[in-house]
């Protein structure tokens, strides 16, 4: 396959401190890749890398054109969209006003037509249409996050835990719909998740961070597999 991301010696920091120690990782063209690690590994910080929003030195490319250094709204506008940790979901803002943001790149009659596909995924966001974002439940609330950044019709998909704080029930739920997602629109996801176990089935190939860098790499089966590697690294 061919890598739609790529990282050379990628270093990140905030101001003096340094997060991230020479990273180099790739996200094949329609697949999942997954970043583990425990807290404070560095893995949030690779996605705000990629989009621009921490100082980075090295190289980052996207379809083989370098992005490190643009700005991020000239990220987004290549095709990479972001779900962060928390969602960012605006809770003031109506469903509807939520997805026609996640739009706001797009010519209006062209992203309307994508609503009736979002709402395919996810059929609650139909339901709960004209409702406050702040009223919806931990759940809802993760599928209008993704289905807003969806709507910008990106090539990359950054996922920052979007199990976090979620029933297990609600977990599978999404993920099963991230996987129709990604057989069905080809787009390639970089998935950052506490779940180890749900994140390797999940995954084509992953990637172990300690302390801002990679201590493990390979195929996410293997990886999954490997007894020593999971009770060292991913505590399960």
């Amino acid at each position: 396959m061919t890598a739609l991301l790529e990282a050379k010696a990628l270093h990140a920091a905030y101001g003096e401190t340094k997060v991230l120690h020479g990273l180099d990782f790739a996200v094949e063209q329609g697949s999942v890749t997954a970043l583990l690690g425990a807290n404070g590994a560095g893995k949030t910080s690779t996605l705000r890398a990629i989009c621009g929003m921490v100082r980075t030195q090295g190289e980052i490319l996207l379809g083989g054109k370098r992005i490190d250094g643009m700005a991020t709204e000239d990220i987004v506008r290549l095709g990479v969209a972001h779900v962060p940790d928390g969602r960012g979901t605006f809770m003031e803002l109506t469903v509807e006003e939520n997805m026609r943001l996640g739009a706001y790149t797009r010519p209006a009659r062209a992203a309307t037509a994508d609503f009736d596909k979002m709402f395919g995924y996810f059929p609650r966001l139909k339901e709960r249409y004209r409702q406050q974002a702040g009223t919806l439940s931990g759940g809802e609330q993760q599928m209008l996050a993704i289905a807003r950044a969806l709507l910008l019709r990106p090539r990359l998909l950054l996922l920052d835990e979007p199990s976090f704080g979620l029933a297990p029930l609600i977990v599978r739920e999404i993920f099963g719909i991230m996987r129709r997602i990604r057989d069905e629109e080809g787009v390639s996801i970089l998935l950052v998740e506490q779940n180890a176990s749900i994140a390797l089935e999940f995954a084509h190939d992953a990637y172990l961070l300690e302390t801002g860098r990679i201590v493990v790499s390979g195929l996410a089966s293997d990886i999954a597999k490997d007894e020593s590697v999971r009770r060292s690294y991913l505590g399960y």
